[in-house]
């Protein structure tokens, strides 16, 4: 007599499906082959400052890329999973907007080995935050739903209204890289009864993409400005040019 689990009954009416296709897969959260080969994963040689991928050998120096050297960032490190093309940007247009909310316990894993350099200690996660108009529209916060994942696979704490957006702005899709800044400056700040958290501690910032990198730099301004440590970056994907 053969005595199935009741993992085992619940896998064999509902198997595993791949995050990308649908196609069934070994385990939950997973990617069938044809998706993992279009899911490109950033790895090698990268800027240290926003990680985008670098020419070359991965090397133990530290290096940036000349957008990073003509601009500096606010932030002191900053990285990403994936490259924000073919089925990473699948990925997280269904977690933005498909209400794909399962996308994040993975997304949480490829982010946490994309960070292992960053140092941990006394280290506090905080999403960037969506102004209340959005949140009603959309239901929740992607950004929100990555950093709560990200601390229950690393371990570090998370103060999910650490950061506040009391004023909206408009999408930025399209816009030139000037226009992102200035459209956004101003529009994230700590959360006045949230500040003790970060003051003299090192944060880590969550987002879903880093394109121009505008709304992570208010945020991570906002941080430093109420006397936080250190700044960290973090998202599932990153734009790059010609990818």
């Amino acid at each position: 007599m053969v005595v199935f689990s009741f993992q085992t009954a619940v896998s064999t009416i509902y198997p595993p499906r791949c995050l990308g296709c649908g196609d069934k897969v070994l385990s939950d959260f997973g990617l069938c082959g044809p998706c993992w080969r279009d899911t490109l994963f950033i790895g090698g040689t990268i800027c240290d400052s926003c990680g985008v991928p670098l020419p070359g050998e991965d090397r133990d120096e530290t290096l940036k890329c000349d957008d990073c050297m003509r601009n500096p960032r606010p932030w002191s490190r900053g990285r990403s999973a994936l490259i924000y093309k073919d089925n990473g940007r699948r990925l997280v247009l269904g977690l933005k907007h498909g209400d794909r909310q399962e996308i994040a316990k993975p997304a949480a894993q490829w982010m946490a080995q994309a960070m292992s350099d960053i140092p941990k200690e006394n280290l506090i996660i905080a999403p960037v935050p969506l102004h209340w108009t959005r949140m009603v529209k959309r239901r929740y916060n992607q950004s929100a739903l990555l950093a709560q994942a990200l601390a229950k696979q690393t371990g570090l704490p998370v103060c999910p209204d650490l950061l506040q957006r009391p004023r909206r702005t408009p999408p930025m899709e399209g816009m030139t890289r000037e226009v992102r800044f200035s459209s956004v400056k101003g529009a994230i700040s700590v959360h006045p009864r949230r500040r003790h958290r970060l003051v003299a501690r090192p944060v880590l910032i969550v987002d879903d993409v880093l394109t121009s990198g505008a709304t992570l730099a208010v945020a991570a301004d906002a941080c430093l400005a109420a006397g936080s440590g250190p700044v960290y970056v973090v998202t599932l994907a990153r734009t790059v040019k010609d990818a």
